[in-house]
């Protein structure tokens, strides 16, 4: 009885020490939108074109820097081109934000919840150099939620946390089918390239 008392007190003053020193608490960051986006490739087999979107959200970490899980909004009307001028700017920006794309008037954003963050020791072609976490999360476009996992380069400086990653979405996975066909006039490549920036600041909380 004695033995099992002695590990109990330990177990308790263990526990109370860890709560005391910070250990498991939990430090909220919000995404930085100036500092922050989502840049996106589309390409055809003749030719591509390059933009980006806004993002908002939050993320947890603990005293450390490490992820623990986030949540972020990206506003399908931010969409921006970055290599037409207008009209063609504007009409491409409309045929996107159509229901052959993104749908905007039925979905007006897409979603990623951050379920797993777990050290990453590979090098992948597309991912960034520098990666250092594999992240994994939920994300849902165009009404279809599927698991999406990337490689990131992850850094704390200060209050602030800086996420950098590259990788290929493939759109026909979410259901973005349109213009899929190769045999058809105008075909769209399934694989979207994306870039992000995100930045987040530690908030008082």
């Amino acid at each position: 009885m004695k033995i099992k008392h002695v590990l109990l007190t330990a177990m308790v003053c263990s526990l109370f020490s860890c709560s005391r020193n910070g250990a498991g608490i939990s430090t909220t960051f919000e995404v930085d939108a100036a500092a922050s986006s989502v840049e996106w490739k589309g390409a055809a087999p003749d030719h591509f074109h390059t933009g980006a979107f806004d993002i908002t959200g939050t993320l947890k970490a603990d005293r450390h820097g490490r992820i623990k899980n986030g949540t972020f909004r990206i506003p399908i009307a931010s969409i921006r081109d970055f290599d037409l001028e207008d009209p063609l700017k504007e009409q491409l920006l409309t045929h996107l934000k159509s229901a052959d794309f993104f749908n905007l008037l039925v979905y007006p954003e897409a979603r990623f919840q951050i379920t797993e963050v777990q050290p990453y020791h590979q090098k992948e072609p597309t991912a960034i150099d520098g990666a250092n976490m594999l992240i994994t999360g939920d994300f849902t476009l165009i009404g279809q939620t599927h698991q999406l996992r990337f490689p990131a380069k992850v850094t704390m400086t200060g209050d602030s946390i800086q996420t950098e990653a590259t990788f290929n979405l493939n759109r026909l996975n979410w259901g973005m089918n349109s213009f899929s066909d190769p045999e058809q006039p105008l075909y769209i490549l399934p694989n979207v390239a994306i870039t992000l920036h995100i930045r987040t600041i530690k908030t008082n909380d």
